[in-house]
C-alpha cells in the first residue's frame, strides 16, 4: 500500500541521493564575476589590464562564493518552506507509480533504481543552480 509521503522525507531521500553521489554545485556566479573582471581589464588595459582585471574579478568572485563549491545537502536543508515544496512537487512526479511502506523502504527502492536516481539528480541539480 502506497503511504503519502512528506515533504521532509522526499528532501531525506535527495540528501541520501547528493551524499551517495558526492555531488556539490559551484553556483557559477564567482567564475563569471571573475572571467568578467578579466575581459573589461583586458579591453581597458591590454595585457596588463588583463592581469590586473582578472585578479580583481578573482578576488570578487571568490568573495560571492566563499572559494568552495556547497554541497548538496547543504543547500537542500537550507531551502526555504516554498521551494521546498516546489522541489516535492517535482520529485514526487518523477517518483511516478513506485509503491512503497514507508520513507526507509522508498529510499531503498530509489537507491537501486538507477534511472530514478540520475532523474532525481538531474533534478536537484537543475533546482539549485537555477
Amino acid at each position: 500500500m502506497m503511504k503519502p509521503i512528506s515533504v521532509d522525507d522526499v528532501m531525506k531521500l535527495l540528501v541520501s541521493i547528493a551524499e551517495e553521489s558526492k555531488m556539490k554545485v559551484d553556483i557559477g556566479k564567482g567564475a563569471t564575476i571573475a572571467g568578467s573582471g578579466a575581459f573589461i581589464g583586458g579591453l581597458v588595459g591590454g595585457p596588463p589590464g588583463l592581469a590586473a582585471g582578472g585578479a580583481v574579478g578573482g578576488l570578487l568572485g571568490a568573495s560571492t562564493t566563499n572559494g568552495q563549491p556547497k554541497p548538496i545537502p547543504q543547500m537542500v536543508t537550507e531551502l526555504p518552506p516554498d521551494k521546498k515544496l516546489k522541489l516535492y512537487n517535482e520529485a514526487t512526479a518523477i517518483l511516478g507509480d513506485l509503491k512503497w511502506k514507508d520513507a526507509v523502504e522508498l529510499t531503498k527502492l530509489v537507491m537501486d533504481n538507477e534511472s530514478l536516481k540520475e532523474q532525481l539528480l538531474a533534478l536537484l541539480e537543475k533546482f539549485l543552480e537555477g
